[in-house]
């Protein structure tokens, strides 16, 4: 009920407890009760004190006498409910107070209660969907806090903790009238304790003592209900039955109280019951009043406390005939313990014979898996052998191979380069031509890197030029060389890049030197770079599209570019767009350009992003592979981003009308209209399907004109 070790505790912010407060648990069936219980027994009290276990009975009784067989009834359920809370109590050693409230209104029941009896401690659990629930809006724990007397503390327990509490604002007026029952309980469970620690002799038993009668042993005792009398509430009605009464375990039988607390595995035991029976031979009727838990021996009176004193345990009586029958006993006893060591002697020899043989097995099966292990790796060593040879000989005859290759490559490359002089029409340089040009390829007069090798800037023949170097190698770096020297050397263009000649045997094509770099430095402004005009922008997209339509109009064979991008356009001085790196071109046969114009191919060249989706997938290539990646070149001029889902943005900034947020801000006067125009000619070009594409030579380039032309009219004189 209260602490022992201070005078003043305080508990979660609870306020100060005194030495003497009362401590209240309402309970009811349900397992927030039962934790309500547990926090407040290891939470408030110690071993040995007394709380207050009180239920509210909100059935309205019926008027007038209630029957006897319905007051049993309840009587009965009433004990079954305060069972757990009681045996847990015992099992921590706690004493406990059993209140009975009748009462429709459960929190108001309790507030007075509190109030009444002064408690300054109440502890409740949360508030479930049935229980102390029953009101429309609010629980019984919020109407107990805004109800209760201002000296109490309330804490409203969830799971084990503290989910909501009350501080309290004062000390109790006055006394609590429990304080006195409480301090009779105390001294009561002190004799029997005291009681508990006499034990009797080994050997002694009530049955065959002559000195202690059967009618002496102490009979059950009453309850203490009777003793105490009956509780009265102080809100009970008169003319009506007492609505509040105290329930105690001397009503209980035995199996009631030896039970478990709901959630908790340990079983209740009793000191006092537990030496009687081990040390006792006492009959059915001694039995079940001597076996009694700890929260009823705290609770009856110190009548009961003296009956139970009044047993004699003397073993000065014992008859000679005792003696004889324990003698017998203890040589029976001896004799079937000898035989017993006999036995197990016997079995813990056979068990050791047993023992042995196992170990020798498993040392014999030990020594067999060692070898079986041995011989298993000595096996796989000699195949890693083998097969490390097999890898060896593998390795010389691939070598041989490939060596047996590079030979027959240079001297096809020999042969092919010899018709080449008499078949294609170009300049040939020789290597040191070539070193004495690129300062014998110095990084200082390195302008470039590609897939195809590095790039150098030189002077051949009275010409600043472009010396682009095959990289030892390169995938598919000698068949572009060829492509490249095939389609160049045929072909002249002011839209494509100049080609000087070239250097068969260690694979340099030579190309007049573009001062201003590709397309792609510019619209990044790569070092700097002032942006280009949406004037020069749509000149170059005329003469892009001029000189990829030269390509696919070439005769006898139209050439498809495949790998059209803003780094393979090329600006000269005047900035003037064209057409490089040709390597991946395919020539198509007259008469599939003619027919179908289309021609499968077996694998897909370029770069992604810029690659025909329907090539891509079907390996079917024409010259409108070309323009698809011209559409896309195309808006890449116009808005100075990645290709990476450009069109998808385009399209979608068109349909809300953001266009204008697409455009390249580096050019602050943009022709909406026309900048507009030229946007959805590009989404034209970009389509998924080859057939949605528009003509070059009937649709883009009349158009791009028509843009070149309104932008060289608007250009400053």
């Amino acid at each position: 009920m209260w602490l022992s070790k201070s005078s003043s505790t305080n508990f979660y912010g609870g306020g100060q407890r005194k030495a003497n407060a009362i401590v209240a648990v309402a309970i009811d069936k349900d397992k927030y009760s039962q934790h309500a219980l547990k926090w407040a027994i290891e939470q408030l009290l110690t071993r040995d004190q007394t709380i207050v276990l009180v239920h509210v009975n909100n059935k309205t009784p019926t008027t007038g006498a209630t029957p006897d067989g319905n007051k049993l009834q309840n009587d009965k359920v009433m004990k079954d409910l305060f069972l757990p809370f009681r045996c847990f109590c015992t099992r921590k050693h706690v004493q406990c107070i059993e209140v009975v409230l009748e009462e429709s209104n459960i929190a108001k029941a309790l507030a007075e209660y509190a109030s009444q009896y002064a408690i300054e401690f109440l502890v409740l659990g949360a508030a479930s969907r049935h229980g102390f629930i029953r009101f429309n809006k609010s629980d019984v724990p919020t109407h107990v806090m805004k109800a209760a007397p201002e000296f109490c503390t309330i804490y409203v327990i969830s799971k084990g903790k503290i989910s909501s509490a009350k501080k309290s604002v004062k000390p109790a007026p006055f006394v609590s009238p429990l304080y006195e029952q409480i301090q009779e309980q105390s001294n009561a469970a002190t004799i029997a304790n005291t009681f508990a620690s006499v034990t009797p002799p080994s050997n002694f038993n009530v049955r065959d003592n002559p000195l202690v009668a059967p009618e002496k042993l102490p009979e059950k005792p009453r309850p203490v209900l009777e003793e105490l009398g009956s509780f009265k509430s102080p809100f009970a009605r008169p003319g009506k039955a007492p609505n509040a009464k105290l329930l105690m375990l001397g009503d209980l039988t035995e199996s009631e109280t030896d039970i478990s607390f709901i959630g908790d595995g340990r079983p209740t035991t009793d000191p006092i019951s537990d030496s009687l029976d081990n040390d006792m031979d006492l009959s059915p009727t001694a039995t079940t009043s001597s076996r009694m838990s700890n929260s009823s021996d705290h609770v009856l009176g110190p009548a009961y406390a003296k009956a139970r004193g009044s047993v004699d345990f003397s073993s000065s009586s014992q008859s000679n005939m005792d003696e004889d029958n324990e003698m017998k006993r203890l040589k029976m006893d001896l004799m079937r313990t000898m035989e017993l060591y006999s036995t197990a002697c016997k079995e813990s020899l056979t068990a050791k014979e047993k023992a042995g043989e196992l170990q020798r097995w498993r040392d014999e099966e030990k020594q067999k898996m060692a070898e079986e292990m041995r011989k298993m790796g000595d096996q796989e060593k000699n195949k890693g052998r083998a097969a490390l040879e097999k890898a060896e000989a593998s390795n010389r005859i691939a070598e041989l191979d490939s060596n047996r290759r590079v030979i027959a490559e240079m001297k096809q490359l020999t042969t092919d380069d010899n018709d080449d002089d008499h078949k294609f029409n170009y300049h040939r340089y020789t290597i040191e031509e070539i070193e004495e040009a690129t300062q014998y390829f110095s990084s200082s007069v390195k302008i470039g890197e590609g897939g195809y090798g590095p790039v150098y800037r030189g002077r051949l023949s009275n010409y600043d030029c472009a010396i682009k170097v095959l990289r030892p190698g390169a995938a598919q770096g000698r068949s572009q060389f060829q492509k490249e020297v095939e389609v160049l050397s045929c072909i002249r263009h002011p839209n494509m890049v100049p080609f000087l000649g070239a250097c068969p045997e260690y694979g340099c094509l030579v190309y007049e030197y573009m001062s201003n770099g590709s397309l792609e430095e510019r619209l990044l402004r790569r070092g700097n770079t002032p942006p280009l005009s949406w004037q020069t922008r749509f000149k170059i997209a005329s003469e892009i599209v001029t000189g990829v339509l030269f390509l696919h109009q070439t005769k006898p064979e139209p050439i498809v570019h495949r790998d059209l991008k803003p780094g393979n356009i090329l600006l000269d001085q005047n900035f003037v767009g064209r057409i490089s790196d040709v390597g991946l071109a395919r020539l198509l046969p007259p008469s599939i350009a003619e027919d179908i114009t289309q021609y499968r191919m077996t694998s897909t060249a370029g770069t992604f992003c810029y690659i025909d989706p329907e090539y891509q997938q079907t390996g079917m290539l024409g010259v409108k592979s070309d323009v698809y990646s011209l559409g896309i070149m195309l808006l890449q001029m116009i808005t100075a981003k990645p290709a990476m889902g450009l069109s998808h943005h385009v399209e979608n900034a068109i349909e809300k009308g953001t266009f204008d947020q697409m455009l390249d801000p580096c050019v602050p006067d943009w022709p909406q209209d026309e900048a507009l125009g030229f946007a959805k000619l590009a989404l034209q070009c970009a389509e998924l399907r080859r057939k949605d594409r528009p003509d070059l030579g009937k649709v883009v380039l009349p158009e791009l004109t028509r843009l070149r032309d309104l932008g060289e009219e608007s250009m400053p004189v």
